[in-house]
């Protein structure tokens, strides 16, 4: 799909510069850049989401107990 972009002058001319030196076209060189951007977006998110999960899995998992542990005598032991 063809599309245009008003770039700032000097951004447009460094972009070129790098794109000359990659020996690539200044079209892939914004394809790469806004497939790195887009693609990050949806690592963030999953991550996130990721994030959030080992949350509430964290929390189902801990012990409804708090109270320290008191050694137990022989008795109460075999009592039990």
């Amino acid at each position: 799909m063809k599309t245009t972009i008003d770039f700032p002058d000097k951004l447009l001319h460094r972009a070129k510069v790098v794109a000359a030196q990659r020996r690539t076209t200044l079209r892939e060189l914004v394809v790469r850049g806004l497939e790195s951007v887009t693609d990050g977006m949806s690592t963030e998110s999953a991550e996130n989401a990721r994030q959030e999960n080992l949350k509430r899995l964290l929390n189902a998992m801990r012990a409804s107990n708090t109270q320290p542990m008191t050694p137990l005598s022989r008795e109460e032991i075999y009592d039990r």
